[in-house]
């Protein structure tokens, strides 16, 4: 039995109502325990004028899977210092390994911990590339891990959709899917436009009909949804709505909403799909309509997506919108890609610059959804790494959140319309301690169903971050005096100090064994991956995930 405890600092847990609160926080055996203040202990850390948090939970976060290998080998200038190798790391517990907007997985693991995370989340695992994302996610250390697979453009489920299978057929193949990769949750990209990329079709609005299948994103994602709640996931749908980046999209955007019918939702990367059409330049931010609609709709969660200036790299199974940006990649190359017969994948380098009306706007909207939307429990603080900044800069975006006055320097930079006209201006709330800890660990905990995270109560798991008081909310974020995973010291002073392997989440959901033979018949087909194949076992899995625990979520299946 080993034992710890954090004396004295001031905790800021919200899943147990606990506002900034002096406390000690004391440790047994990688759990939160309720130890008498006398009782001894193996060590004891002073943390006196520091801030206690839980680890922190990125529920959005590319960082496995086959477009993220891909993302680094277009971008090896990412991975050097100009001409010169980056120099190899000065701490002895790490690895050589580098990259900012295209991070190795080492060093995402590194950088995460460095800033008091301890779990991320792959949002778009292809079914096909399970294994794969499972071993690269593996390879990352010391943060926990899990994926949703994505479902929605793959052949079997859109012929099911559009032969107007039964309800309970559908739901029994999307709960084959989760078990056979052992994902957490499930995710729809564009729905059905990657497959209607494939036709040659350049759009797919929300009721529009995809023209082989003959079915529409609203039916998609209202089969999708009722299928997961059925199912009992933890997680609602993940939806990457149609229209990304898309003039006008909020339109789409509002109907994706109300194709959920009042079932649970999680709209991602919400930034990306809150623009009208207003003014000179038929470009202008919808915030204000998105956060009125998601305060309206309690079925509904959202995470950002916020942009910030800088060089990074945009990798998305979104192969249509892709394809409509590759004329903007800077530099000025990119990857278009199928993946199986089974999804699609665009990697688009991309530079945001504060001079551009159109970076500078959506650099405005992101912040203008944060501070708009009033339930800080739905709504989860994102820049959808890499794809509107690297997760890197979080430190500085909590900064621009929780600071009026350095939002409005900032907000002077950018291009001059932007700067005079944006309804960022007139946004005086500031976020609190307590709501960032919120946004970035027990919201994205809760909405994922992870009960023991996000939180520091007793029987909870001791993954801690302790950060050093101070007035720059962005200095303090970025380096903690501690972090502990399951209790163990991983950073001192904002430094790796071990690098435990982490584990992994996946959901068992219940489903019909007879969607088998359904599988088999369409895999037998020479395309993609036959379905001997797909299961992934157990202890594959924890191989695959170098040999890290196995977390299972229990599924409670309902009726919808």
């Amino acid at each position: 039995m080993t034992t710890l405890r954090l004396r004295g600092g001031r905790v800021f847990d919200p899943a147990n109502g606990i506002d900034g609160e002096v406390r000690d926080i004391a440790v047994r055996d990688g759990r939160i325990a309720a130890l008498d203040p006398r009782e001894p202990v193996d060590q004891e850390i002073d943390a006196a004028g520091c801030i206690l948090m839980a680890g922190g939970v990125d529920l959005h976060s590319h960082i496995g899977g086959g477009k993220m290998n891909l993302a680094r080998l277009l971008m090896p200038e990412d991975h050097r210092r100009g001409i010169s190798p980056v120099p190899l790391p000065d701490n002895a517990l790490e690895l050589a390994s580098c990259g900012l907007c295209t991070p190795g997985t080492l060093a995402t693991g590194y950088r995460y911990a460095e800033m008091g995370y301890t779990s991320v989340f792959e949002p778009a695992m292809v079914a096909s590339n399970a294994r794969q994302a499972h071993m690269e996610m593996g390879d990352i250390p010391i943060v926990d891990h899990g994926a949703y697979v994505m479902l929605g453009n793959d052949e079997l489920f859109l012929r099911l959709l559009s032969a107007k299978a039964d309800p309970q057929r559908l739901r029994d193949y999307v709960g084959w899917v989760v078990h056979a990769t052992k994902a957490l949750g499930v995710k729809v990209v564009n729905p059905a436009g990657i497959s209607a990329f494939k036709f040659n079709q350049r759009r797919l609005d929300v009721d529009e009909a995809h023209t082989h299948w003959q079915v529409t994103p609203r039916q998609v994602v209202g089969a999708l949804s009722r299928a997961v709640a059925e199912l009992g996931l933890a997680h609602p749908l993940h939806i990457h709505a149609s229209n990304l980046g898309v003039a006008g999209n909020i339109d789409s955007t509002l109907a994706t909403m109300a194709a959920l019918e009042g079932l649970p939702g999680h709209l991602t990367h919400v930034q990306f799909h809150s623009y009208g059409t207003e003014g000179p330049k038929k470009f202008s931010s919808a915030a204000l309509q998105l956060a009125e609609a998601v305060n309206a709709h309690p079925n509904v969660s959202i995470d950002v997506g916020q942009i910030l200036f800088g060089q990074t790299v945009t990798a998305s199974a979104d192969t249509m919108r892709q394809h409509a940006n590759a004329h903007l990649a800077s530099p000025r190359k990119w990857i278009g890609a199928d993946i199986e017969c089974d999804a699609g994948c665009g990697v688009v380098p991309f530079r945001y610059r504060e001079e551009s009306y159109v970076n500078a706007l959506q650099w405005s909207i992101g912040l203008e959804l944060f501070l708009l939307v009033r339930d800080p429990w739905r709504i989860v603080l994102t820049t959808d790494h890499p794809n509107g900044a690297p997760f890197t800069s979080y430190p500085h975006l909590i900064r621009l959140l929780m600071d009026k006055g350095f939002r409005d320097e900032q907000l002077a930079k950018l291009h001059p319309d932007v700067a005079a006209q944006s309804a960022l201006r007139e946004i005086r709330r500031e976020l609190s301690l307590y709501e960032i800890a919120i946004m970035t660990r027990a919201a994205p905990a809760r909405l994922l169903g992870l009960r023991d995270r996000g939180q520091l109560g007793i029987g909870a798991a001791a993954d801690v971050a302790v950060y050093r008081e101070q007035g720059d909310p962005e200095a303090m974020f970025s380096r903690p005096a501690w972090v502990l995973k399951d209790g163990v010291p991983v950073v001192r002073d904002g430094r790796v100090v071990a690098t435990p392997t982490g584990a992994t989440h996946f959901a068992q959901p219940s489903f019909d064994p007879g969607i088998e033979r359904v599988i088999e018949s369409h895999t037998d087909r020479p395309l993609g991956l036959h379905k001997r194949h797909a299961v992934i076992g157990r202890d594959e899995l924890c191989r695959c995930c170098n040999g890290g625990r196995l977390l299972p979520s229990e599924c409670f299946a309902r009726s919808v």
